[in-house]
């Protein structure tokens, strides 16, 4: 049967990972379910100093290879295999390596400007968006920029305050029209997870049948 894609939108560190996961989860039994990280797709930047990498606006559309992002997701829903990038977030720019991603029959695609798309929305089968509230949001970000990104609190701060918030408003937040699905608070709202879920199995097994 031709894969299912689950988009997953929201705002940065609003849960979207913990969401996807929890589906993988669910599914490691009966389906194969694989994730894509959006993230992965920022264009590549290895022809820029560090300076300039530093100054990119992450939280915008155009900081993203969708052409590459669609075609891949394109492939998959094929049912053919690609060869995702991986983003070094260290050092901002595409690493050097990549990794085979095989077709599944789940496949959840998360990330921030998921549903802001329109080629990308045209290609998932349910479309969720994930509404937390933005000083949590911001409390997450610090904690998992700053332990897992090597970034200072300060960058962090400045950064939010002069490109995330902005962007949030203009691209992620209006994108939330689009969702079949709203789960407030995230990985935390069990009641909205299991509908979710029920709903997956419910278009797998019409697929099946």
């Amino acid at each position: 049967m031709e894969p299912i894609i689950i988009g997953i939108a929201g705002g940065s560190a609003s849960g979207k990972s913990s969401i996807a996961n929890i589906l993988k989860e669910r599914y490691v039994e009966t389906q194969s379910v694989v994730i894509i990280k959006m993230d992965d797709y920022y264009n590549d930047q290895s022809n820029l100093p560090m300076e300039v990498r530093y100054k990119t606006n992450y939280d915008h559309p155009f900081a993203f290879d969708m052409n590459l992002l669609v075609n891949d997701m394109q492939k998959l829903k094929k049912g053919q295999s690609v060869d995702k990038p991986v983003y070094d977030f260290m050092n901002h720019t595409r690493s050097e390596f990549t990794e085979k991603v095989d077709c599944s029959d789940v496949i959840v695609l998360e990330g921030l400007m998921v549903l802001e798309n329109e080629e990308v929305r045209n290609l998932l089968d349910i479309k969720v968006f994930v509404d937390t509230a933005a000083d949590v949001r911001f409390i997450r970000r610090l904690k998992r920029d700053v332990n897992k990104r090597g970034r200072s609190m300060e960058s962090v701060v400045d950064q939010y305050m002069t490109t995330v918030r902005a962007m949030h408003e203009q691209f992620v937040e209006p994108s939330k029209r689009y969702a079949d699905i709203i789960i407030p608070e995230g990985a935390h709202n069990k009641v909205a997870i299991d509908l979710l879920t029920t709903k997956i199995s419910s278009i797998i097994k019409t697929s099946v049948l």
